[in-house]
């Protein structure tokens, strides 16, 4: 009986989550919607794995102003999209460290990747996908057995 307790106790955690995380993307969903109404959209991400992940957009004009920068930023799904002051009207592709001096480590890493995907997309490149913890499991584990042969 008490397995049958714990069982649904985690079937209704793990439904929970994935409601909260589901509205979650819908309010990230309708932020870069608000945006790209704007104009184009910078992404720049920081992703936590045991500490808060960062993501940042900036609606930029074809001349590279920013005319709006948001972030969302925190550990949990509770994390909200909100507004990001001070870089109105800054171009993004002159943006450096030293105008970041009021933001925090994970927040700067993610302005500078929105920067870098700008500059690489808009001189025509394509942002190379970056793997994923089970990938570069999978990587490491091909490695070791390929060194053993």
């Amino acid at each position: 009986m008490n397995i049958l307790v714990i069982m649904i106790f985690i079937a209704g955690a793990f439904l929970v989550q994935m409601g909260l995380g589901f509205l979650q993307i819908k309010h990230f969903s309708n932020s870069y919607a608000e945006l790209r109404r704007i104009g184009k959209v910078a992404i720049g991400k920081k992703p936590g794995k045991f500490r808060a992940g960062t993501i940042v957009l900036f609606a930029v004009s074809n001349s590279g102003r920013i005319l709006k920068a948001q972030k969302m930023q925190g550990v949990t799904i509770m994390a909200k999209v909100k507004d990001l002051p001070g870089f109105e009207d800054k171009n993004i592709r002159t943006l450096k460290e030293e105008d970041l001096v009021h933001c925090n480590k994970l927040l700067k890493q993610a302005i500078l990747d929105a920067v870098s995907n700008y500059k690489t997309i808009m001189s025509g490149g394509v942002i190379p996908e970056k793997n994923s913890l089970f990938k570069n499991m999978m990587l490491k584990a091909e490695r070791t057995v390929a060194i053993k042969k």
